[in-house]
């Protein structure tokens, strides 16, 4: 990522859409963080016993972001929306090297603050895309609270990864 958001720290605040925004920032940064000390067969090797790799969790997450927010919350058709997943049901690994996946993360974050500033959290999503039915369709404010989640845990998966991989913990590296 360009530059590195820092943490949202305990405040108050009456701005529940930038505080939402800050996080996914945050988290996005720190993923960021964890990419750039890998080198192009860690980004793209598994540590771990289900196979998922670096290059595959970043595909996963930018596609998380345009699955909730293009096609769940705005009900656009968009093409191949689970292109992150594998025929075993695994991620798709992406042969990038790390400023590719960078500027994706980046390229999802402008998507995200583009779609997230135009409409009001309450607003909820529209029943011709991922959901069918009004009843059931979240609002957007609940969309980016899973996303914090989604980036959240996949960046303490990418910790342990990283970890095994060259020792490095924690949220700065």
């Amino acid at each position: 990522m360009s530059s590195r958001a820092p943490f949202p720290e305990p405040a108050r605040t009456d701005d529940l859409r930038g505080l939402l925004l800050d996080y996914l920032d945050f988290y996005r940064g720190v993923v960021a963080g964890k990419l750039a000390g890998l080198g192009d067969e860690q980004l793209r090797g598994s540590v771990v016993p289900s196979g998922w790799t670096p290059s595959g969790l970043v595909h996963h997450l930018v596609n998380v972001e345009r699955r909730w927010l293009e096609w769940g919350f705005l009900g656009e058709q968009i093409d191949r929306p689970w292109r992150d997943r594998a025929e075993d049901d695994g991620w798709v690994t992406l042969e990038l090297p790390t400023a590719e996946l960078e500027a994706m993360l980046d390229a999802a974050a402008a998507r995200t603050r583009r779609i997230v500033e135009a409409h009001q959290l309450t607003e909820v999503s529209r029943p011709t895309g991922r959901f069918r039915e009004e009843a059931t369709a979240p609002q957007l404010q609940w969309i980016l609270l899973h996303l914090v989640q989604e980036y959240a845990r996949h960046a303490g998966h990418l910790d342990i990864a990283c970890e095994l991989l060259d020792g490095r913990t924690g949220e700065e590296g």
